[in-house]
């Protein structure tokens, strides 16, 4: 089947606001290829079309482009490292500026909200959680879990941060107001500055070579020196000295 990825790409930069040209080619066209014959299209424009006409064909797509897929803290013995980090990094700086970037439903941003908050550590302003997907920032700021959703958040936080409401868990508002959620494109558009921890994680992996190295770079520019950046399970950064970093555990690294 011969698709016009050309067209489509233009078309959803125009339209959705959403620059594929970083994402590895191969791999982003068998998922765009899949999820259009889910929709019941047999071409790119037809696609685009359904995309443009039905809010739940564009979800779908959206979803599945965009991998919102995420857990409170995710990994849980690489988390629990990074919570003994953050406690280090408090001695250094009292008050701490920080991103979640690709935050997707928010886990991330709320599962370091709620280290912040046992360890009683002092953050500059509020957490930033950003994403590409308008929608699933939506659903991150209303702060609502199913059961299945909750299965690596002990029962002390549970019991301490969200309200259960016959298997639905609705975040309390302690935490949910040390996040802030707004919408960013990791490539299209510019960094903060004068982070002290940034969390992006299994993100990285869908992108091209010179994308990510780009993207390692912005990250480490980002942060104040001694910062910690904090990667995904499947995302070791090698040499990570060529972008001002070195690795102090697994998936962290310190701004040189």
């Amino acid at each position: 089947m011969n698709l016009n990825y050309e067209f489509f790409y233009d078309w959803t930069n125009k339209h959705l606001n959403l620059n594929l040209d970083g994402y590895k080619e191969k791999q982003l066209q068998r998922r765009i290829a899949s999820v259009m014959k889910n929709a019941g299209a047999l071409t790119l424009e037809e696609y685009s079309k359904k995309i443009a006409q039905d809010e739940t064909v564009k979800q779908q797509f959206l979803d599945y482009i965009t991998i919102n897929v995420t857990d409170f803290f995710r990994n849980q013995d690489i988390f629990e490292e990074f919570e003994s980090q953050l406690k280090i990094l408090s001695t250094t700086f009292p008050s701490m500026k920080v991103w979640s970037a690709a935050c997707s439903t928010g886990a991330e941003a709320y599962s370091m909200a709620m280290i912040f908050d046992k360890h009683q550590l002092r953050m500059a302003e509020k957490i930033l959680a950003t994403d590409i997907d308008e929608t699933i920032l939506k659903r991150a700021k209303d702060g609502v879990y199913k059961n299945h959703e909750m299965k690596n958040v002990p029962a002390t936080e549970r019991a301490a941060y969200f309200e259960d409401k016959e298997g639905t868990f609705y975040l309390k508002p302690l935490i949910k107001n040390k996040v802030q959620f707004k919408r960013h494109d990791l490539i299209a558009d510019k960094f903060g500055k004068n982070f002290h921890i940034i969390v992006c994680r299994n993100v990285t992996i869908y992108f091209k070579n010179e994308v990510k190295d780009e993207l390692y770079q912005r990250f480490s520019d980002s942060l104040v020196k001694g910062g910690i950046f904090f990667t995904g399970a499947t995302e070791a950064i090698y040499n990570p000295e060529i972008y001002g970093l070195k690795k102090i555990s697994a998936f962290m690294y310190e701004k040189l």
